[in-house]
């Protein structure tokens, strides 16, 4: 017997702990604030539960043909920085107006020491200055440019995934779609964590969670309108991915998506799974319960067992193909 949905919220208690304390903090929503307010509203809060984490670091801007010039910061395991590591395109969430390198610092960190790889974090031109596809276009350009260049930067070109969270994993998963149909790069496997695929925003956990707790309906209509203001250009494939032909998605790696409980973005990354398999593409969907959208970014949420859990999942998820190595059983 299939249970009723409910509209309340489950959530561990580090994550009530952390809303708790941004409730006493208050202050305005996100879509009432400029994007400047915004973006340094999330710095500060990264800040405030940021943990040293030792990693090697190099900021570098490379050209491409694509996208003119793109920053990125490359991030390596302190212990493995001299040798050649398989490499993972990191594709950041902020609505495509949010987030930084600094604010992804313990994400990018965590997952470069436990795959053992290379991550390559991309710094695309956010919005509302610069609007869809740029950004795409620059994740792409990173991708086929890193993949060309391998010696440069001592990276494994024949062991590349591509991950992205959230608004980056909209454009991951449409960075992906593009490499597959314009000759490569090949890519080993592609993560999505709680991604955004349709820009209809009509789905039952739009309607369960408008309000949050976290991410809220009128801050996803507040992201779009920045991203691409004209309506029309939602419907493309690479703007809303849950669009596309089975055709345009049966040449993709093996996927990873992650998805959590209290969350708008639910079901609409959980139907992109569906099409996925649908496509003959080897998927796994893992829902993470007990949490919300954007756990794995937020400093404040990083000892939670449910953030723990999924960074267990995604890290194995990424070695297993990187390394070709087999699960234990």
């Amino acid at each position: 017997m299939k249970e009723p949905s409910s509209k309340k919220p489950y959530l561990d208690k580090v994550t009530e702990t952390f809303n708790e304390e941004l409730e006493v903090k208050g202050g305005k929503p996100l879509y009432e604030m400029t994007p400047e307010e915004a973006r340094e509203f999330l710095l500060d809060l990264q800040n405030k539960y940021h943990q040293s984490i030792e990693a090697d670091l190099q900021d570098v801007e490379i050209f491409s043909e694509i996208a003119g010039t793109i920053s990125l910061r490359l991030v390596r395991p302190e212990k493995h920085k001299d040798e050649k590591l398989p490499l993972i395109i990191y594709s950041h969430g902020g609505g495509w107006v949010l987030g930084d390198a600094d604010a992804f610092d313990m994400t990018i960190k965590t997952i470069a020491n436990h795959t053992k790889s290379v991550v390559a974090f991309v710094n695309y031109s956010r919005s509302p200055e610069s609007q869809y596809p740029t950004a795409i276009n620059q994740i792409y350009g990173a991708l086929k440019y890193l993949s060309e260049n391998p010696d440069e930067y001592n990276i494994d070109s024949d062991h590349i995934a591509l991950v992205g969270d959230s608004a980056g994993g909209n454009m991951a998963a449409a960075a992906a779609i593009k490499s597959s149909k314009e000759g490569g790069p090949e890519l080993k496997c592609l993560v999505l964590i709680y991604p955004v695929t349709d820009a209809e925003m009509k789905t039952e956990s739009y309607d369960l969670f408008k309000d949050g707790p976290w991410l809220t309906k009128k801050a996803m209509e507040w992201f779009w309108d920045a991203y691409i203001p004209d309506k029309h250009k939602r419907k493309e494939i690479y703007a809303s991915p849950l669009k596309a032909d089975i055709e345009d998605l049966e040449s993709l790696p093996p996927t990873l998506i992650i998805t959590d409980e209290n969350d708008v973005l639910r079901d609409e990354g959980e139907a992109f799974a569906r099409k996925l398999i649908e496509a003959g593409v080897e998927t796994v969907c893992v829902r993470i319960n007990n949490i919300h959208h954007d756990f794995l970014l937020l400093n404040g949420l990083r000892e939670s067992r449910a953030t723990k859990t999924a960074y267990k999942v995604i890290c194995k998820f990424l070695k297993h193909h990187l390394y070709n190595e087999n699960f234990k059983r």
